[in-house]
């Protein structure tokens, strides 16, 4: 799997979050203007930028600017280790999604991270495993994240909705310290707004055979980048660093698109950390 953001789409990123014009950005990297929008539209080049002084000038780790240039990936994840884990991708109107489903193994409860766009594969897996759906919970209200809510609530009208969209009815807002079991799982929140106000990473822990946590943060991280600071990019970067960083580095990180990665990988790989 591809990465969810090229190089290209960091860099625009990063002068996004700076207020830096394409000119601007172009004269520090040592690129004519027309290359430089050649390599934010597509990440790729014919002659390199300069990595340390672009990544200075946007907010970036030039070295791991330079990584992702050569073409850096996370290194592949034995999920077996997560016997209870289902990534169920779904596109449309041209965005692939990702949406999580976790399961105790013995009573067979199931919870879901996200919706994605279509819920058919969804209530298949359901199907086909014998699972019991018990909550839905929601890392933020963007429509490619909860486009199947409708039909996932319809089929099962029992379901508790866990978010943190202030426009929710209380019963159904997340809180600080609150904690949901599934079996020996044990489900947990920590807001990570900045993408959107309503951004929550959700942590797993508890899982058999001692696997790491997994963490599912929407788009508040992606391999190798960051959802767009729609609300704030300084908050998005730091809700980042204090409430998913300071996890374990061996914990998977499962985000809403692109590949798996782990906290110790985008520590050391990310270029807007």
């Amino acid at each position: 799997m591809q990465l969810e953001d090229h190089l290209g789409d960091i860099l625009r990123k990063g002068r996004e979050a700076k207020g830096i014009a394409l000119a601007a950005a172009a004269q520090v990297a040592g690129l004519a203007e027309p290359a430089y929008k050649a390599l934010e539209e597509t990440g790729q080049f014919s002659a390199p930028p300069q990595f340390q002084a672009l990544g200075a000038a946007l907010g970036l780790d030039g070295a791991k600017l330079e990584r992702i240039a050569k073409g850096w990936l996370p290194a592949p994840r034995d999920l077996s280790l997560w016997r209870e884990l289902r990534q169920i991708t779904t596109t449309a109107n041209g965005l692939t999604v990702h949406c999580y489903l976790v399961w105790d193994e013995v009573s067979r409860e199931a919870a879901l991270f996200d919706t994605g766009w279509d819920a058919a594969p969804i209530f298949q897996f359901i199907d086909d495993n014998g699972l019991a759906l018990r909550h839905l919970f929601l890392t933020h209200t963007h429509e490619d994240h909860v486009a199947a809510m409708g039909a996932v609530r319809e089929r099962f009208p029992k379901i508790h909705l866990h978010t943190s969209a202030k426009s929710a009815p209380p019963q159904h807002r997340n809180r600080a310290n609150d904690f949901t079991h599934l079996g020996s799982l044990r489900l947990t929140n920590r807001d990570t707004p900045g993408h959107a106000e309503d951004g929550v990473t959700y942590i797993v822990g508890n899982w058999p055979d001692d696997a790491p946590h997994v963490a599912v943060p929407g788009d508040a991280v992606f391999a190798g980048s960051i959802g767009r600071g729609n609300q704030s990019w300084d908050l998005a970067r730091q809700k980042a660093r204090e409430q998913i960083f300071s996890l374990p580095a061996d914990t998977l990180i499962c985000p809403g698109h692109g590949p798996f990665t782990t906290v110790g990988e985008e520590l050391a790989n990310n270029p807007f950390f």
